[in-house]
């Protein structure tokens, strides 16, 4: 009796509980192969695109060798036309058409390929005791002293005063100087080991070492730097005002490689959110023709607040849906009305070793697939799109059907922190939005982790959506 009383106390748990399973234990036949591949396309994009200008340069590369051409205003559109806009060089939005009229709805999938970084100051380059250094503003949130010792790349753009564009990328190549920002060695640091974590290092002490051999043998002031400009004039053209018409950024000079014995995870720089974006991207490339046009954004500005021309606030998006609308003769109203949008947009992984930062209940698993999170913000739900239960159920059903796997947890214990998302700037267009994406460990370091089951499933979740029906 005791027996068979347990045998149907296990069936009723079965029935009613929740399954938490390891994602390994989940897998199609053949899919971990289809999970090494994946993810090592992702791998060249992250390498190909540390910056935003670069993410938009290597996916219009892709987007164009998968047939996608740029949308002109007016043109006709037809089913299965594969069409985009570049927002001046740093956002990029992609449009497969559908066979249904956009009155029906989009299914948008919107992420950013913008990440924390070493922005140097308009006026950067200065020496002081005869070794040179860039003056940097940090870009999003970091942890500063997180960026001291590290070997650092410099990537960017600068316009000459004739209007020439000159692209920078040192640090990368096989041979190429690398760059960083110093620390304060143990022996002396008596007196910085009583500071707060988020003064240990300031931000104006994030400078960027850049060279100490002096200019020539003529004795003088400001050698060093007058031999960096040398160098920099002979490369690039460039002299010293050129730097106020310029975007240069430090970023890690890392590549992406394999983390672990058993390879389950990838370690990179600026995995938030080109993790996402990449997934959004390579979904839409392999759509031929869906029922309901499907839209990819790769956003700007999302760590300083989705603000600019380049980011999600802006209008540069609605006019690309416009354009579309306007070739079918559909109010732009009409189809942000139906729309669906997934903000592709990383979650913060469980880590055993910071345990208390966590709610174990409902925190995201390496390895247990795509994360859907129903509300982000912080503290009362400040700053958050709260996604319907109706909309939940939606993804959910999608996931399901498309054997994806999939997880749904928030950011973190209540009022520990917070975070948010492109989320809410979709749904103030009266899109009906949810965020999902993939758990990350070490989110915003110059060097981030995450599951390759994860990556792969974030992907194979947004091609399932942008197969399916808005309603």
């Amino acid at each position: 009796m005791e027996n068979k009383e347990l045998t149907e106390l296990q069936q009723k748990k079965k029935e009613l509980f929740r399954q938490k399973t390891n994602g390994y234990d989940r897998l199609a036949d053949g899919e971990e192969a289809l999970i090494r591949d994946y993810c090592e396309g992702y791998k060249t994009f992250l390498d190909q695109g540390k910056t935003e200008r670069e993410c938009v340069d290597y996916a219009i590369r892709l987007a164009e060798a998968a047939g996608f051409r740029p949308l002109a205003r007016g043109e006709t559109l037809r089913p299965g036309d594969k069409v985009y806009r570049n927002n001046r060089g740093k956002a990029l939005t992609l449009a497969v058409i559908g066979k249904k009229s956009l009155a029906e709805g989009a299914v948008i999938g919107a992420a950013h390929i913008d990440s924390p970084r070493l922005d140097l100051k308009q006026n950067p380059l200065y020496e002081d005791k005869e070794l040179a250094y860039l003056k940097t503003h940090y870009y999003g949130g970091i942890k500063k002293y997180q960026w001291t010792t590290i070997p650092l790349a410099l990537h960017g753009v600068v316009v000459l005063e004739n209007g020439e564009s000159v692209t920078v990328r040192i640090g990368e190549d096989p041979g190429d100087p690398q760059f960083t920002v110093g620390d304060l060695l143990p022996h002396l640091a008596s007196d910085q080991a009583q500071k707060t974590m988020g003064n240990i290092v300031t931000a104006e002490q994030l400078n960027v070492f850049i060279g100490s051999r002096p200019f020539g043998k003529e004795e003088g002031t400001d050698r060093v730097k007058t031999a960096i400009l040398d160098i920099l004039h002979e490369k690039y053209g460039m002299v010293e005002e050129d730097f106020l018409s310029a975007e240069l950024m430090a970023v890690p000079a890392a590549k992406a490689v394999d983390i672990g014995l058993d390879r389950s995870v990838i370690g990179a720089y600026g995995q938030d959110d080109r993790v996402c974006s990449y997934a959004c991207l390579k979904a839409l490339l392999e759509l031929e023709s869906p029922e309901i046009t499907a839209v990819c954004v790769l956003a700007d500005k999302e760590e300083i607040g989705s603000e600019g021309v380049s980011g999600m606030q802006s209008w540069a998006f609605d006019a690309f849906m416009s354009d579309l609308c306007d070739a079918q003769e559909v109010p732009l109203k009409t189809c942000y009305e139906k729309a669906f949008c997934l903000s592709a947009d990383v979650t913060a992984a469980y880590d055993p070793n910071f345990a208390e930062a966590y709610e174990a209940r409902n925190s995201a698993y390496l390895n247990y697939g795509v994360c859907i999170s129903k509300y982000t913000g912080a503290r009362g739900k400040s700053g958050a799109s709260d996604a319907s239960a109706e909309l939940v159920a939606k993804v959910r059903r999608t996931f399901a059907e498309n054997q994806v796997i999939w997880q749904l947890a928030e950011l973190g214990k209540t009022d520990q922190g917070g975070g948010g998302t492109v989320a809410c700037y979709m749904a103030n267009r009266n899109i009906d939005t949810i965020d999902a994406g993939v758990p990350v460990l070490s989110m915003h370091a110059p060097f981030e982790t995450t599951a390759k089951l994860d990556c792969y499933m974030t992907y194979k979740g947004m091609k399932a959506l942008y197969n399916t029906d808005t309603n």
